[in-house]
């Protein structure tokens, strides 16, 4: 190990601090077998023995501080065991300092203080620095700190970071010895202006949000409180993102960045274009290679770099004709092709070893952003329109608890769901492994930067910090391939000098990619809402093309609420309900009650809301997409739900819960943004096939069947579909306005008066299902009115449930049939753990369902496949609790898997309570 850093190099006796990314030192062989990095490992995390405490409760709290604590003689006393990465309130609230923050009211002012917003902390470890380093140079790295740091190791400061998006990375060489012990030290201040956050209530609403905190810039502003999230009161402060030690010789790889060009319309080949930084660290010259392979391609030029200099150095086709590929395998967005990515490994070699070496994943794909009839924003990738289907990320967690398990089940929960895109909105949630997860699943990104809307705070007054992160990120994250825009600021433009910044910054290192000023202007682009629940047929009234904000309501399971509430807030809406976003602002939440209950009937108690919120929950997701489906690139070129995922426990805008439990909005948005899928146009009546494919579709048919409020049959009709790609295509009148049922078939006359079902079956013209699709419709004289529901009998169904186990996933495949005469509506599945504790057991979570809140007319019977981890079963046998609007269960008893009926969901399991607003329960 050691042979392979046999380099002898002149000490640099000048600090250097410095971004660049650590050497993974996988072993790569290149074309012909020739071994470009020898070194297995050099990469070395710092995620254990952190310590941490308030700097003022130290008594070595002057300016020599940083070089007591440094010091590998001192002894920390009372220091609490610190969680890096993370914030200084989580390490608080694993040494029990504080309560869970986001459960129940815990995060109130009383219980954690806003002081921690204004209280600076030391963190410090000790760490051995590897042999292998010696002869190199010695690199710490610190991915990203909330706000300013000082860094300092084995008594030497090394210098500041601010800004939580910029890297800090610095050259050790002088103050560690590799063999040996190194200590380091990181003093931690907060933001400058943490503000005064409003307090959530019933009285007073969600309030304003943002505030003063956003003239600090690049910081998690959000924190401060939005009508999403409470004020989380240390700001998230603290080392939020990883530290790790690395080493190279005397030429560092920085920067890299690879292009790739298609002769579009043709896909059958492609250009790539490989440039990188050579930064020689030492005051003496440096000759050597930079290889450069992926696949089966390798390039290598030769270089000398003079004393303490860098070189900007690029690779491509002209130069090297190995760099023109045929026929590349492609990255798509989800649903429109695979997700391939390439592995490139770049290193500087001088002879036989290796200074440094940067390994990145890359995608072959072009994104266009304009199209010959439409003067909108109209995303393009590979000549193909995509029509896109997000969710905005206001915050990944409110406490920036975000292992890769948890960000992978978020944004694979996306992609189930059939979007294509996620708006980091306000670049709140960048982080390495959100971007990694969006190249895997195939989700495109609108990111931003560090400002929200104007009225929610000032612009940032320290530009050099605001541009340095800013620059930082771009150099960071641009080689992914899910990044589709920049944009400067959310619902407004930036200050002209930063927006002439911006557009310099651009220009030198990301000219291919579209730079959008505001998130609410220009091509097309709008956001402002409505973020309420509304009635089906408004979704479809519109003017804007691509809408990156709009929202609703979005309630829970009962049993995600019972783990976000106590026990004593289950049967009344008061403070700890507006705590987790349901009370007077954007979202209506102060109205939302008494709205669902005129469209569903009386509220009996939780239970009852649940279950009718999940039809509000499916009814609103499903028509904000279907509505922008029904004028597909006419002008409709995006909607952006405001917000797919949730930064703490909530009662709004999100697909699903904070526990990871999807509701009945993800399954919504699934059957909307299917490929090919049929619908319902709830605004006028008609009936549509959506085509998003490229290619022509023909000789489908569409079954459609109306029910009545029992289940009777009361007519149905076939449509012949063939239609072309990237089109909605119309069918004609299922439901004409007005009533005028003669206009289609004299039979709907008698079903004026009752609420109905419609069934929509779409088959190819090979018989093959391609999409279906459930409605439950008010009577024709008063759609808005489904109170009738609430007198369906009771349909018991059939299930029958087969487990399967490979590769760590359980598969688990349930048939739901309906044998009898009535409609089951929304029947729902979720996975549970078998314990002594009857009915249903624990939920296993996270948990991917092929579909959910399915309907049954009667004599169907619908398949569902479940997946999740063997291991989150914990030892247990898994059961699956059935639950419904109307829905109950027979069960034999034969079922491998056992399947029981959900209990605790039941509305008769629990007293009448009326669930009544009670204010003024917090203070």
């Amino acid at each position: 190990m050691e042979g392979a850093y046999s380099l002898q190099t002149k000490k640099v006796s000048v600090r250097r601090i410095m971004s660049i990314s650590a050497f993974t030192g996988l072993a790569i062989l290149g074309t012909g077998g020739r071994l470009w990095a020898t070194v297995q490992t050099d990469q070395v995390p710092i995620t254990s023995g952190w310590e941490m405490q308030d700097a003022a409760k130290l008594p070595q709290s002057t300016p020599g501080t940083g070089a007591v604590i440094s010091g590998l003689k001192y002894k920390t006393q009372h220091w609490y065991p610190a969680v890096v990465p993370g914030t200084v309130l989580t390490t608080l609230v694993k040494n029990g300092v504080y309560p869970e923050p986001l459960y129940s009211e815990n995060n109130r002012p009383d219980r954690i203080p806003e002081s921690l917003n204004k209280t600076s902390y030391w963190y410090r470890t000790v760490v051995e620095i590897p042999v292998a380093y010696r002869g190199r140079h010695t690199w710490l790295n610190l991915d990203g700190i909330n706000y300013s740091a000082e860094v300092w190791v084995n008594g030497t400061y090394l210098g500041t970071m601010r800004g939580a998006f910029k890297r800090g990375t610095f050259d050790v060489t002088d103050e560690v010895k590799p063999g040996t012990k190194a200590a380091i030290a990181v003093h931690v201040v907060p933001q400058p202006h943490p503000g005064d956050p409003h307090e959530h209530t019933i009285a007073d609403g969600m309030g304003p949000n943002g505030g003063i905190t956003a003239i600090d810039g690049p910081t998690f502003l959000s924190t401060i409180g939005w009508d999403w999230l409470p004020a989380i009161r240390d700001r998230n402060s603290g080392i939020w993102d990883k530290v790790y030690l690395s080493s190279t010789g005397p030429v560092v790889v920085k920067d890299p960045l690879v292009t790739t060009d298609l002769p579009l319309p043709r896909i059958d080949s492609a250009d790539v274009t490989i440039s990188t930084t050579l930064e020689n660290v030492t005051d003496v010259a440096q000759k050597g290679t930079l290889h450069a392979s992926f696949g089966n391609v390798t390039v290598e030029k030769d270089l000398e770099l003079a004393p303490k200099s860098s070189q900007t150095v690029s690779l491509d086709t002209k130069a090297f004709p190995g760099l023109h590929i045929e026929n590349p395998k492609l990255w798509w967005p989800n649903g429109y092709g695979p997700q391939n990515l390439s592995d490139l490994h770049l290193s500087f070699e001088q002879g036989k070893s290796t200074s440094d070496v940067r390994n990145l994943s890359f995608g072959v794909r072009e994104i266009t952003y304009s199209v010959p009839d439409s003067d909108n924003l109209t995303i393009s990738v590979n000549g193909v329109r995509v029509f896109i289907r997000g969710g905005d990320w206001g915050l990944d967690e409110g406490l920036k608890r975000i292992p890769r398990e948890r960000l992978e089940a978020q944004i694979r929960m996306h992609q189930m769901a059939n979007m294509n895109l996620i708006r980091n909105w306000v670049g709140q949630s960048t982080g390495e492994d959100f971007y990694e997860l969006c190249d895997k699943y195939g989700i495109l990104l609108w990111d931003e930067f560090f400002q929200p809307n104007p009225s929610d705070g000032p612009d940032p007054t320290d530009l050099p910090t605001y541009m340095a992160n800013v620059r930082d990120k771009i150099l960071r994250y641009r080689n992914h391939a899910s990044i589709a825009i920049w944009c400067a600021r959310n619902e407004g433009f930036p200050p002209k000098e930063i927006d002439d910044q911006l557009r310099v910054l651009m220009a030198e290192l990301e000219p291919r990619r579209r730079y959008q000023p505001s998130s609410t202007s220009g091509a097309g682009v709008n956001s402002g809402g409505p973020y309420r629940w509304r009635i089906p047929q408004e979704y479809y009234v519109f003017g804007e093309a691509f809408k990156t904000e709009i929202g609703s309501s979005s309630i829970p399971t009962i049993e995600s609420i019972q783990g976000m509430l106590l026990h004593k807030d289950w049967e009344q809406i008061n403070d700890a309900w507006a705590e987790h976003d349901l009370a007077r602002g954007a979202s209506a939440g102060d109205t939302y009650p008494a709205t669902l209950a005129a469209r569903y009937g009386k509220t009996a108690n939780l239970a009852d809301f649940v279950r009718k919120s999940q039809l509000a929950n499916y009814e609103a997701y499903r028509a904000m997409y279907e509505g922008r489906n029904a004028k597909l690139f006419n002008p409709s070129t995006a909607v952006i739900t405001w917000m797919s995922n949730p930064a703490q426990p909530s009662f709004v805008w999100q697909l699903y819960h904070h526990d990871l439990e999807p509701n009945a909005a993800l399954f919504a948005v699934m059957k909307a943004g299917e490929m090919v899928h049929v619908q319902l146009n709830e605004a006028s009546g008609s009936l549509q096939v959506i085509n998003n494919r490229p290619e022509i579709l023909k000789g489908a048919t569409v079954h459609v069947a109306v029910y009545g409020p029992q289940g009777e049959l009361k007519l149905e009709k076939d449509f012949e579909v063939t239609g072309p790609a990237s089109t909605a295509i119309d069918l004609g009148q299922v439901e004409p306005p007005g009533g005028r049922c003669e206009e289609w078939d004299p039979k709907c006359k008698e079903m004026m008066g009752h609420v109905r079902f419609i069934s929509l079956i779409l088959k190819d013209a090979g018989g093959k299902l391609l999409s279906r699709n459930f409605y439950w419709r008010g009577a024709l004289t008063e759609p808005d009115n489904l109170q009738e529901l609430d007198t369906m009998k009771t349909a018991t169904i059939e299930a029958h449930a087969d487990r399967q186990d490979s590769e760590g996933k359980t598969h688990i495949t349930v048939t739901l049939h309906n044998p009898g005469t009535q409609i089951a509506l929304m029947a729902h599945l979720q996975l549970r753990r078998s314990v002594t504790v009857k009915p249903e057991g624990e939920r296993v979570l996270p948990v991917y369902y092929s579909d959910n809140y399915v309907s049954l007319v009667p004599g169907e019977s619908r398949t569902i496949t479940i997946e999740a981890a063997v291991a989150d079963l914990r030892g247990k046998a898994p059961v699956i609790a059935v639950d419904g609007w109307n829905v109950g269960l027979q069960n034999s008893g034969t079922s491998p898997v056992p399947v029981e009926l959900n209990v605790n969901a039941q509305v008769y399991h629990w007293p009448v309570t009326g669930l009544p607003i009670v204010a003024h329960t917090w203070k």
